[in-house]
């Protein structure tokens, strides 16, 4: 991949700038003028300029950014968005996102944007964020970079499902972001996770204490995820708290998890309700069994909505948990398989499976 290139005539903000870059650990070319600038113009990833008049009669291309020291004035605003900028950075204060902006520039181009799922519970205890554990578990197994995001203020925290409570990293309460963007390459450095091959889960947990996360947080998390191309899974509460609707905002699939029985579905439908309410669309993952022999099919019917997949609870799954044990099993396993491939149905690694298990 090429280089980031800047065409820079003010030394001193030259200089802040190649700083930041050398901060995000970002190679950066510097090009000596406007003719040496049209000659590389289409290539880089990441184009600086100072000067909108360097541009004058090239091309219109995403990532131009142009720089000032301090806030512009209005003319140079106009003139900068006139030559086709994507913004205007004013140095220092945008200094953190123009940092942002150098580590994504280095981070590996995704081939496509990475599909965002959003899971929620129909009703309390249904088992969401057990399965958006499995889903990401499983998304691992497949060889796709994941990203798992835990929503819910009051979750107690993802990383007790996935028994990574005791691993370093930084959860929910330690998140502080300034620009309103975050690198992925910084995520990655962050937050626990795991590995299998090339492939990394990644794991954003909420704590046992601390301010849950805020939906500029989640907006920028969720973003830095689907830049490169991840798998972003996000556990959400029953109830939309801003963090929620932001991360719906994002949603390409939401699977609502409803258990099979008559209280859950009464439940679910006023849940679904809501959600529809703030523009979401849920299909329905059912966990059986069903005691009264409610039907998947049924329950679809009657939610007004589509059937998405289908498990069975497994007894052991509490004492898996608690021990730090879990994984999913065939039948969880085969639901979490068919909701990826409805997520992302061109994935190179999405294998074959029978569509309600």
């Amino acid at each position: 991949m090429s280089r980031p290139i800047a065409c820079l005539r003010d030394e001193s903000l030259a200089d802040e700038v190649l700083r930041l870059a050398a901060v995000a650990q970002c190679p950066l070319d510097r090009v000596a003028d406007p003719v040496e600038l049209s000659a590389r113009w289409s290539g880089p990833p990441l184009v600086l300029v100072d000067d909108p008049a360097s541009c004058r009669g090239l091309p219109k291309r995403e990532s131009l950014l142009v720089i000032h020291a301090g806030p512009p004035p209005t003319a140079f605003l106009s003139a900068a968005y006139d030559a086709g900028a994507t913004r205007v950075v004013c140095l220092p204060d945008d200094a953190d996102w123009l940092q942002c902006a150098f580590a994504d520039a280095v981070e590996s181009p995704a081939g496509r944007a990475g599909p965002v799922l959003a899971v929620v519970g129909g009703t309390g205890g249904a088992g969401a964020s057990v399965f958006a554990a499995a889903l990401a578990l499983t998304a691992l197994d497949a060889g796709e970079p994941t990203l798992l995001v835990d929503c819910d203020p009051l979750s107690g925290g993802l990383d007790l499902v996935l028994g990574t409570e005791t691993t370093p990293g930084v959860r929910w309460p330690d998140i502080r972001l300034s620009s309103g963007r975050v690198s992925a390459a910084s995520l990655h450095a962050a937050l626990p996770g795991r590995t299998k091959g090339n492939a990394r889960l990644t794991i954003l947990s909420g704590a046992r204490a601390g301010e849950g996360p805020t939906a500029d947080a989640v907006s920028a998390v969720v973003a830095a995820g689907r830049r490169t191309g991840e798998t972003v899974i996000c556990d959400l509460p029953r109830h939309p708290t801003e963090a929620t609707r932001s991360a719906l905002s994002s949603a390409d699939l939401v699977a609502m998890v409803v258990p099979a029985d008559i209280r859950s579905c009464a439940a679910a439908h006023r849940t679904m309700t809501t959600l529809r309410d703030h523009g979401a669309h849920p299909a329905l993952v059912i966990r059986g069994p069903s005691p009264s022999r409610l039907t998947p099919q049924e329950i679809a019917k009657t939610l007004s909505t589509r059937l998405l997949a289908k498990y069975t609870f497994d007894r052991d799954l509490p004492r898996l948990i608690d021990q730090g044990l879990f994984h999913p099993r065939p039948s969880l396993t085969r639901a979490a398989k068919t909701v990826l491939r409805e997520l992302n149905p061109n994935s190179p690694r999405a294998s074959p499976t029978p569509r309600h298990p």
